[in-house]
C-alpha cells in the first residue's frame, strides 16, 4: 500500500487491512476465549476445589498445546521443576530465593540453545508468566501472605490458569483462588470483557494498519515525493526520526493489543476484580496507553507499560534489592526484567538504558522540585504536598517539556523494533549489530541526552 496515492490508500485501507487484520486477530484467539468462558461457567456450578483446580490445569494444557503444540513441554518442565523445588524447600524461609535461582538457571540453559532459538522465543511469554507466578508464590509463602503450602493440583491450577497462561497478565495466588471461587457473571463483568476485547482489536489494527503509514498518509509530513521512494533507504535526520517514531508506535500498540487481550482472557475466566461491600468491581488494568503515549515522565511510562509486571518487579525485586541502594536496586530490577524477557541484546539494551534514563530523570526532577518548590517530580504530587508552586505557568511548562523529552526517549528506544523487519529476524531476535546500527543512525542522541542531564544534575550540587 506504500506506493498508492493518499486517496487510493484510504479507499483500500478498510477492505485491504483493517477488516482482515481484525478478523485474523480474532480467529487466532477465539478458542482461548471459549475455554476461558467454559471454565468460568464450570466453576459457577459449585464444584469441589480440587475439581476446579483440575479443570484449570486441563484448560491451560489445551491452550498451551493449541498455541505451541509439542513445544509446550518446556513450559511443563519448568512448572514441574518449580513445584519440586518448592516442595523440597517447604520448611525453608528462602523458598522465593531458591525458586529464583532454579528458574534463572533453567532460563539461561534454554537461552544457550538447549532449545532451538525460534521455538524458545515463541514460548518466552508463557515461560515468563510461569516464572513470575512461581517466584511470587515462593516469596508470599516466606512472608506469610499465603498461609500454607498449596497442594500439587492447586499449584498447577495456578500455573496453568487458563485466563493467564498464554498472554498473562501475572496474577497472585490469592487472585487465582478468587477466580476459581467465581463471582456472579453480571453485566459489569460482561462489559469489561467486551470493551477490553474491542480495545485489543483496535490496538492491533493501529499497530498493523495505521502506525506503519502514519506520516506518509495519516499525517502527510513526507509529501508526495517520498511515497514513490518509501522502500529505498532514506537519508536525512528528520525522516529517520519520523520513521523511528512510526516503528515505536507500532511496537507500542502491539504491546497494548496483548495487554488488552490479557485483560479480556483473565476477566473472562473470573480474575481481576475488587470487592467494595456487596459490590464487585471488574477493574483489572494491564496497560494505560494514554499514560505512555502522552507521558509525564519515563517513570510513568515504565509503570503504565505493563502494570501487573511493574507491581511484580517492585514487590519481589526492587524492594528486596533496596538494601543495596536506590541506583543498584534499579539496575537489579531491570536486570531481572531482562532475564525474564530473555537474553536478547536489543531488549537488554533497551531495559538497561531505561534504568539509567529513569534514574537520572528521577533524581534531576527531585532536585529541581526542591530548588524551586515546584510540583515537577516524576510522579504527580498529592494535593497536600509541601511545594508552593503547584499549577502555575512555569510548572506546567516544565512538566510539558519533560513529557516531550519522554516522547523523544520512547522514539529513540523503540527505533529498532523495525516495522519492515523480516519475520524470521523478529522470531530469532535482533542481534547486537542491528541495534547498534539503529542508534548510530540517530547519533546516540538518547544516551548523550541522558549523560548531559546527569552532568547538569551533578552541577546543581
Amino acid at each position: 500500500m506504500a506506493s498508492l496515492s493518499r486517496q487510493e490508500f484510504f479507499r483500500q485501507l478498510s477492505r485491504g487491512c483493517v477488516l482482515p487484520t481484525a478478523q485474523q486477530g480474532f480467529e487466532q484467539v477465539w478458542q482461548l476465549l471459549l475455554i476461558c468462558l467454559g471454565c468460568r461457567v464450570l466453576w459457577r456450578l459449585g464444584l469441589p476445589p480440587w475439581l476446579k483446580h483440575l479443570s484449570a490445569v486441563g484448560g491451560g494444557f489445551y491452550c498451551l498445546h493449541h498455541f505451541f503444540e509439542m513445544q509446550m513441554v518446556w513450559v511443563v518442565l519448568l512448572s514441574l521443576m518449580c513445584y519440586i523445588v518448592l516442595f523440597l524447600c517447604r520448611y525453608s524461609r528462602y523458598k522465593g530465593v531458591f525458586l529464583s535461582i532454579t528458574i534463572l538457571i533453567y532460563l539461561l540453559m534454554g537461552e544457550m540453545h538447549m532449545v532451538d532459538t525460534v521455538s524458545w522465543h515463541k514460548m518466552r511469554g508463557a515461560q515468563m508468566i510461569v516464572a513470575m507466578k512461581a517466584i511470587s508464590l515462593g516469596f508470599d509463602l516466606d512472608q506469610g501472605s499465603v498461609g500454607a503450602m498449596p497442594s500439587p493440583i492447586a499449584f498447577m491450577g495456578y500455573i496453568y490458569f487458563v485466563g493467564t497462561v498464554i498472554f498473562g497478565p501475572w496474577v497472585s495466588f490469592s487472585g487465582y483462588l478468587q477466580a476459581v471461587e467465581s463471582k456472579k457473571m453480571d453485566f459489569g463483568w460482561f462489559m469489561k470483557v467486551s470493551l477490553s476485547m474491542v480495545k485489543s482489536l483496535i490496538c492491533l489494527v493501529i499497530s498493523t494498519c495505521v502506525a506503519p503509514y502514519l506520516f506518509p498518509y495519516f499525517i502527510p509530513v513526507y509529501g508526495d515525493k517520498l511515497l514513490k521512494r518509501k522502500k529505498r533507504k532514506i537519508r536525512g535526520s528528520m525522516v529517520r526520526w519520523l520513521r523511528a517514531y512510526e516503528s515505536a508506535v507500532s511496537f507500542h500498540f502491539s504491546n497494548y493489543f496483548v495487554g488488552f487481550l490479557s485483560e479480556t482472557t483473565a476477566t473472562l475466566a473470573g480474575a481481576g476484580y475488587t470487592e467494595e461491600k456487596d459490590h464487585v468491581k471488574w477493574d483489572l488494568v494491564v496497560s494505560r496507553p494514554w499514560k505512555v503515549e502522552l507521558p509525564r515522565s519515563m517513570v510513568e511510562v515504565v509503570t503504565n507499560w505493563n502494570m501487573p509486571m511493574s507491581r511484580w518487579l517492585n514487590t519481589y525485586v526492587f524492594k528486596s534489592a533496596l538494601t543495596l541502594g536506590t541506583f543498584p536496586a534499579i539496575l537489579v530490577t531491570y536486570a531481572a526484567s531482562a532475564l525474564l524477557h530473555g537474553l536478547s541484546f536489543h531488549l537488554g539494551a533497551v531495559l538497561f538504558s531505561l534504568g539509567f534514563i529513569t534514574y537520572v530523570e528521577h533524581v534531576l526532577r527531585k532536585k529541581l522540585a526542591a530548588i524551586f518548590g515546584a510540583c515537577i517530580l516524576s510522579r504527580r504530587c498529592p494535593t497536600n504536598c509541601s511545594h508552593h508552586n503547584k499549577t502555575n505557568v512555569g510548572v506546567r511548562l516544565a512538566n510539558v517539556l519533560f513529557g516531550l523529552l519522554s516522547i523523544f526517549y520512547l522514539t529513540y528506544l523503540g527505533s529498532f523494533f523495525d516495522i519492515d523487519v523480516e519475520e524470521e529476524v523478529e522470531e530469532q531476535g535482533y542481534g547486537m549489530s542491528p541495534t547498534i546500527l539503529k542508534w548510530q543512525e540517530l547519533g546516540w542522541a538518547g544516551h548523550w541526552t541522558t549523560f548531559g542531564l546527569w552532568v547538569f544534575y551533578r552541577l546543581l550540587g
